[in-house]
């Protein structure tokens, strides 16, 4: 299943059934599981460990050093999870020494173009859209999408159930189950779309949907509103995800409703 025009190093640990298409260049300290799709013209350097039935597509460049003037050489890592998919041209970079890996969940979906930077963490079930760029140390939870030719600063934190627009430039963290729209983004609702294909109940989703009314709706500052969550509505585990993802947020979380004007 390797083509002769591929060129593998003898080190690299290939799994069964694993296809390596010509003129792709698989480095000594790899991983393919077994299953996996490795197309043409794929570059694979040390550090990579790609999981089971994965696909990779042309021009692809997995586990290439930082770009990162800190980086010292450090021996670090980039993980795929099973079954992910990378298109065209996706570049992702391993680790330093900071987290020591970059690591991309099961079942994602990263398109054409993106680029997935250093030490940054993607659950199960992400879509990257054609395009975008995630700056180092980002954290996206599962089930998020993100729409085409956005961007992440570094350190950005995004909860699970995300629905970023296209072109929305994320400065700010994003808690979950929530859309984020406009320029300066802003909060556009929750995803109630996403969460009913994912098997949420209208009840849940209202329960969601409450906790956002005491953020954004209520002319409370952050504070205020979480005091009052906590207060009157009854701890679940939704509740308790947002309130501790908006604890936790450095960089501070994004704004409420807005057109981009002052």
């Amino acid at each position: 299943m390797i083509h002769q025009l591929a060129v593998v190093d003898k080190r690299a640990k290939i799994g069964k059934n694993v296809t390596i298409e010509p003129f792709s260049m698989i480095s000594g300290d790899v991983v393919i599981e077994e299953g996996t799709y490795i197309g043409p013209n794929v570059t694979v350097m040390d550090g990579a460990r790609i999981g089971k039935n994965c696909r990779i597509f042309p021009g692809t460049v997995i586990s290439a050093i930082p770009q990162d003037l800190k980086f010292d050489g450090e021996d670090t890592r980039v993980i795929i999870g099973d079954h992910s998919t990378i298109r065209e041209c996706v570049t992702i970079n391993r680790g330093t020494k900071a987290l020591g890996y970059t690591k991309l969940g099961k079942n994602c979906l990263i398109m054409a173009t993106s680029h997935i930077a250093h030490d940054c963490v993607l659950g199960d079930h992400v879509i990257i859209v054609n395009g975008c760029g995630i700056a180092g140390h980002a954290e996206i939870g599962d089930y998020t999408v993100m729409g085409g030719l956005s961007a992440v600063h570094q350190f950005g934190k995004i909860g699970k159930h995300v629905m970023i627009s296209g072109g929305t430039l994320v400065r700010k963290d994003i808690p979950p189950y929530v859309k984020v729209a406009r320029e300066p983004m802003c909060y556009a609702g929750i995803n109630s779309v996403g969460l009913r294909r994912r098997g949420f109940t209208n009840e849940k989703i209202f329960e969601i949907q409450k906790v956002y009314r005491y953020l954004f709706q209520m002319k409370l500052n952050v504070s205020q509103a979480l005091e009052l969550i906590e207060k009157e509505m009854l701890p679940t585990l939704e509740r308790d995800e947002i309130l501790e993802f908006i604890k936790n947020s450095p960089r501070g979380i994004v704004r409420g409703y807005g057109t981009g004007k002052d």
